[in-house]
């Protein structure tokens, strides 16, 4: 039985916050992701919203937990080739690409969440744990257990993130990298270093 009364309104009116949030930052970028103006855009003042978030550092992380839940690739990662992957891979840092307030507030937020204290920093842990196994998880089913390489596929998975974090850093940095064009390369490598495991298998 679903949720009812206040407790309901409340799920919904957060919920509502956290939609109006990302629209915010979408079309007005990081700078415009003040309290007041999330507020604003919600139809609240901004301790009606606070009454919703303890803090502007959590009500961020909220939004950035929306935002994955919007692009979640929902990968099988018992069934996705690594064709698929890829692909899921690029659409998601393309569309980051075209929301570049996003991709600033998700820097910004990642760098401060290194402190334990962070409000974010469990938000960043448990993402960065649960994005490297199932990518590991899909580099082995599609590599039959084997990479082709001396490295696992959780390694190779952890490069690929790396790879993204320091590639959307650059970006902000200079707009005219490709972002998506340079994560093939390493797509390429790792699809070949496979199809060489394979041939020298017994």
């Amino acid at each position: 039985m679903g949720k009812r009364g206040p407790y309901a309104k409340g799920l919904a009116r957060r919920e509502e916050i956290l939609a109006r949030g990302l629209e915010v930052i979408a079309t007005e970028g990081y700078a415009g992701a003040s309290v007041h103006r999330i507020a604003e855009a919600a139809g609240l003042s901004k301790t009606g919203l606070l009454h919703h978030f303890d803090s502007k550092e959590e009500l961020l992380t909220e939004i950035l937990r929306k935002r994955d839940e919007a692009d979640d690739p929902g990968l099988d990662e018992h069934s996705a080739q690594l064709a698929d992957l890829e692909g899921a891979y690029a659409r998601i840092v393309q569309r980051n690409a075209d929301i570049p307030g996003l991709v600033e507030l998700f820097t910004r937020l990642s760098i401060e969440a290194a402190d334990p204290q962070h409000p974010a920093h469990e938000f960043f842990l448990h993402r960065d744990r649960e994005l490297a196994e199932r990518m590991a998880r899909s580099i082995e089913r599609a590599g039959g257990g084997s990479t082709g390489l001396p490295a696992s596929a959780q390694t190779m998975a952890l490069i690929l993130l790396a790879l993204t974090d320091g590639l959307q850093l650059r970006w902000l940095r200079d707009p005219e990298v490709d972002m998506a064009g340079t994560l093939t390369v390493p797509f390429e490598l790792l699809e070949r270093a496979m199809s060489d495991g394979a041939e020298r298998a017994p």
